[in-house]
């Protein structure tokens, strides 16, 4: 598991990763055998880590969310009048979380809740979070470069602290709004489920399958919780 998590990092790093064959648990990897004079070595790469790939995906990204907050600013701003005419507080609920490489953000949402610790939900609180408006805030969080649109779900500091040595290579891509977590019924899943979702996303990622993610319809994708 450890040999497995150090593969996943070292490539997402555009290193190359080279196995006695003896030691190989590189499941998702595009593999080739070099035969040296000592022995046999495996060389293990993911293709689609690369610069050009990068590049794509980041611009998918600033488009994407740009798109997103032009056409959903009409609603945005009856959501933000709803909020403070609901009981008078702050718009905003922000909350810290951790983004690619282990490094923390803060993470926005329109707040849907009062109390000590946001445990009861406002009037208008039950209806942004069932149609899941108060996510709409994280696309400032994407077209800043803290979160994607599809990646793993934004972690709490206290979750990435029990994190394994192959689960902790989720904080190898940045966070996003959505994922394959929530396309596959993320209130059904088990922990484990969850953690085979996040690394075989690490494992398979490619364009594509995010365009497949969000094209899913928008009742089906639902956003962090």
């Amino acid at each position: 598991e450890m040999l497995h998590g150090i593969s996943l990092a070292v490539e997402s790093l555009g290193m190359e990763l080279a196995l006695a064959v003896s030691l190989a648990d590189v499941s998702g990897h595009r593999l080739y055998l070099r035969n040296t004079a000592e022995q046999p070595v495996l060389l293990a790469s993911l293709p689609q880590y690369t610069t050009a790939t990068a590049v794509v995906k980041r611009v998918v990204d600033i488009i994407g969310s740009a798109c997103a907050l032009l056409i959903s600013s009409p609603i945005m701003l009856g959501v933000a009048i709803a909020i403070k005419l609901d009981d008078g507080g702050p718009v905003f609920f922000s909350q810290q979380r951790v983004g690619l490489h282990g490094k923390p953000f803060t993470m926005y949402k329109f707040r849907s809740q009062i109390g000590g610790g946001q445990k009861w939900a406002t009037k208008i609180g039950h209806f942004i979070r069932k149609t899941s408006l108060d996510e709409f805030p994280q696309f400032f969080n994407v077209l800043k470069g803290d979160m994607s649109l599809v990646g793993p779900r934004p972690a709490l500091p206290d979750e990435v602290a029990r994190y394994g040595s192959l689960y902790s290579t989720r904080l190898l891509v940045k966070p996003g709004i959505t994922g394959p977590w929530q396309v596959s019924g993320r209130s059904d899943l088990s922990q484990e489920q969850s953690e085979y979702l996040d690394v075989s996303y690490i494992e398979n990622w490619s364009m594509v399958g995010d365009l497949g993610v969000l094209g899913r319809p928008v009742l089906v994708v639902c956003v962090v919780p």
